[in-house]
């Protein structure tokens, strides 16, 4: 049994990837924002969890370092956690408070996760780290065509740190994968009722790449993933 920490774990992806995980028999470990709908989750999976705003940077901090004293390094760090910014929150017409709660939550406090947690397991040489990305963060394609700014901006961002990272602990050959998940429109509360995907299938990639078998001479880390592809970003 591995210990899994998922971020956003109380519902929508987070939920659908960690629910996944503990039928797969890894020890688990919740976090959100929602005290009450957070402790819902954890009931329903049995397992621990902790409440924080990761907006708060500094308290963000605080609690993971707790954790990682608490439960030790995990083997799973699935971060699933984001926002989305305003509907006209094109470059010229955000204001500095968007941008900063947005970049906050979408990359700041992925960060702080990747930094904390990371460090641990890339010290441990075990480890699989997989970062909710989007589509919209890729530089071409669908991430190339303007608006949402703050939003596109962090999920490259997103991407970017997967992939120096991925650079920095040599493609998995020391024992720790880095990867982002591009999950498609799904039918979470961000992606609304009429999304073509359900939660589970937004979900596949994320839990695939949290418990799929890797040989560092063959396979791939550091990447996109789309329905458990790698895509260009």
């Amino acid at each position: 049994m591995a210990l899994a920490i998922v971020t956003g774990g109380s519902r929508g992806l987070g939920f659908a990837t960690a629910k996944a995980l503990k039928e797969a028999g890894h020890i688990l470990v919740l976090v959100a924002k929602d005290p009450v709908r957070l402790a819902q989750a954890a009931k329903e999976l049995q397992c621990e969890f902790r409440s924080v705003d990761l907006e708060e940077l500094n308290k963000t901090q605080e609690v993971f370092t707790e954790m990682l004293h608490t439960f030790g390094a995990p083997q799973i760090l699935v971060l699933a956690h984001g926002v989305m910014s305003e509907k006209m929150s094109k470059t010229l017409r955000t204001t500095t408070q968007e941008w900063r709660r947005v970049m906050a939550i979408n990359l700041d406090s992925v960060f702080c996760a990747v930094n904390i947690f990371g460090a641990a397991m890339a010290e441990a040489r075990l480890g699989r780290i997989i970062i909710y990305s989007a589509c919209l963060g890729r530089m071409s394609g669908p991430g190339n065509t303007g608006g949402l700014a703050p939003y596109r901006i962090s999920k490259a961002g997103v991407n970017a740190l997967v992939r120096n990272l991925a650079h920095e602990t040599v493609h998995g050959t020391r024992g720790l994968l880095v990867d982002a998940v591009c999950p498609n429109h799904t039918r979470t509360d961000m992606g609304g009722p009429d999304a073509p995907l359900s939660v589970e299938e937004g979900a596949d990639t994320a839990i695939w790449l949290a418990t799929r078998s890797f040989d560092p001479e063959k396979d791939k880390t550091g990447f996109l993933w789309e329905e458990r592809e790698i895509i260009d970003w």
